[in-house]
């Protein structure tokens, strides 16, 4: 698996990261020079491809193709997949990715300019929505299923139950799986960091911003990057001599359409998890910890509490939500929590939830971790959910 977040670059950081409890988010004036409410944000580097890759290649890739890069880069490293591999087997892509920032930027040059040559003939390239998934497919030589899922902050935990679905049916060996999400002012900014009216006073203390659970939350704090995993079935991976690190045992899913697009739907939510436990056949006693997802939206949070009371009844089960820590990643969401969860299961800990100083009323029985907790971890339920009502679970498994 690889990373490309803000709390790292790389799987070592982001794991010492998460023991630490340390946040990623930060303020950038330049959010408010544009025009925006906030300008807290989880800060991503954007990465240097000129060693890895040619112009022309460059010059075709929207800014989540180039985080999905370099995750997919580290995800094919660790599970030491060459190119000379994936040119002779294979191997397909399924990604998370809800759209990107690059037609508004193009609309806004036909406007104020009048003139198609300053968009230029990549544009296609760059502001389609499956553009990650058609410039991964093309640098890695990928032939298998290539296919984007567009499911609002869900998209890549359904990226990677649909995988497992296309592998457990025999479909498929591998498949490279993922999200990525660009961190834009124009995109993401003004859906997230304006429509959630975040308050200025977490300016002077940008690492307490993101709240999950909390009173005082008033919105997720935007982030981006992105985060691969090289799925592959099992019996295969064990003749290629992998090593494994986790095994996707569990898929759930439910929609939460209501009349109102952004009202978060807890039947739903707590639907989606238990069809991943039934899925897995397991049930909560089972499990070692949930992952909620958590994004310190109120409305959203609320029912997110409400399912997990619900679903963990005498609530002895550890809950943990490292968006508190990293801000809402977007359509990379529930990769990079399966990312953080098998580092968790890996390492032997449960990574704290920062910043949850006053819970809401429907929080206060849960049994969230507040303190690095060192715990072996057998099973984790991985909770997501996309705004228009697009919710998905997954239930990893350690193979230690």
């Amino acid at each position: 698996m690889g990373i490309w977040s803000s709390i790292g670059q790389d799987l070592q950081t982001v794991s010492e990261n998460l023991k630490q409890g340390k946040s990623g988010i930060i303020h950038d004036s330049s959010w408010l020079d544009y025009g925006l409410q906030s300008g807290l944000v989880g800060a991503v580097p954007r990465p240097d491809l000129k060693p890895y890759l040619s112009r022309r290649t460059r010059q075709m890739m929207s800014v989540d193709s180039e985080y999905a890069y370099m995750a997919s880069r580290q995800a094919f490293g660790q599970a030491g997949i060459s190119d000379d591999y994936l040119q002779q087997n294979e191997v397909g892509i399924i990604f998370g990715n809800d759209g990107n920032s690059h037609q508004i930027e193009y609309d806004r040059i036909m406007e104020q300019e009048h003139c198609s040559a300053l968009i230029g003939y990549n544009a296609i390239f760059r502001s389609i929505t499956s553009s990650v998934v058609l410039n991964l497919s093309s640098i890695f030589h990928l032939n298998g299923i290539n296919l984007t899922i567009g499911a609002a902050c869900s998209s890549s935990s359904h990226a990677i139950g649909i995988a497992s679905m296309f592998i457990r049916e025999g479909l498929q060996d591998m498949i490279l799986v993922g999200g990525s999400s660009e961190i834009s002012k124009s995109g993401v900014g003004t859906i997230v960091n304006d429509a959630l009216y975040q308050d200025i006073c977490f300016n002077d203390c940008p690492e307490k911003a993101s709240r999950p659970f909390d009173r005082d939350a008033i919105g997720c704090i935007p982030t981006g990057g992105a985060a691969a995993l090289v799925l592959e079935e099992y019996e295969h991976a064990k003749t290629r001599g992998a090593t494994i690190l986790a095994e996707v045992v569990g898929y759930g899913f439910s929609g939460g359409g209501t009349e109102e697009l952004y009202l978060p739907y807890w039947k739903a939510e707590y639907t989606s998890m238990c069809r991943a436990l039934r899925n897995a056949n397991l049930s909560l006693s089972d499990i070692s910890m949930v992952h909620a997802r958590a994004e310190s939206f109120p409305l959203s949070d609320q029912a997110e509490a409400i399912a997990l009371n619900r679903l963990c009844g005498d609530n002895s089960v550890p809950i943990t939500s490292t968006d508190s820590m990293t801000g809402h990643g977007g359509w990379m969401a529930g990769a990079s929590r399966a990312v953080y969860s098998i580092l968790m299961m890996r390492n032997g800990f449960i990574a704290p939830t920062i910043n949850l100083d006053n819970p809401i009323e429907e929080a206060q029985t849960l049994n969230m971790v507040q303190e690095l907790k060192e715990a072996y971890i057998d099973t984790i339920l991985l909770n997501t959910a996309g705004i228009g009502g697009s919710y998905a679970a997954l239930v990893l498994k350690n193979t230690d």
